[in-house]
């Protein structure tokens, strides 16, 4: 059991007989009436977010769950293939279980979440950065814009569309934010 004061952003809980992750949080305390916490909550069966307002102090049960590592092997007609980093038991997850398919590529780490109870997996987490390779994109030139801010389309590796600065040139290994895909910065070599 833990209270509203023990929420913290990835906290998994269990609402309504669901198992939940919360998002986002805010403790509000009003001129008039008593504190209440408004949360952004996703479903980690169904990946569905909804918004939900505890009062303050309220009692809820976490969720009793694991996170394990894993490192991507192949995706097949299963589904997306892991192994996991200690035992090397291989994992088929399916496609609506992870949230962005188009950043895994061969050897990358991930976390994978699961029910500890029913020994169920639920989601994919990706490290905050992953580094991809640009294989295609126009070629940036000199004068084309008046802003230092312009973006230009990049394909990445995994066949990822993403925004990256005009500078950027195909065969370059880049930064990619997981949380928001958007271009991070250049990998030195």
């Amino acid at each position: 059991m833990a209270t509203t004061a023990d929420f913290k952003n990835g906290l998994c809980v269990v609402y309504n007989n669901e198992l939940f992750s919360i998002i986002e949080f805010q403790h509000v305390k009003p001129g008039k009436g008593g504190a209440f916490v408004r949360t952004k909550l996703k479903n980690l069966k169904t990946g569905k977010i909804i918004e939900n307002t505890f009062n303050s102090g309220v009692k809820i049960d976490l969720a009793n769950i694991e996170r394990r590592a894993y490192q991507f092997s192949f995706k097949d007609y299963m589904g997306y293939n892991f192994m996991h980093c200690e035992t090397f038991e291989l994992i088929s997850i399916q496609k609506e279980m992870i949230e962005t398919p188009g950043l895994l590529k061969e050897g990358l780490q991930v976390y994978i979440v699961f029910d500890a109870d029913t020994e169920t997996p639920l989601t994919c987490e990706f490290p905050p950065f992953v580094e991809l390779k640009v294989i295609y994109t126009e070629p940036g030139l000199k004068g084309d814009t008046a802003s230092s801010t312009a973006l230009k389309k990049a394909t990445l590796e995994t066949n990822l569309e993403i925004k990256v600065p005009l500078f950027i040139s195909a065969g370059e290994i880049i930064k990619v934010d997981t949380r928001n895909l958007s271009y991070s910065g250049r990998v030195k070599k």
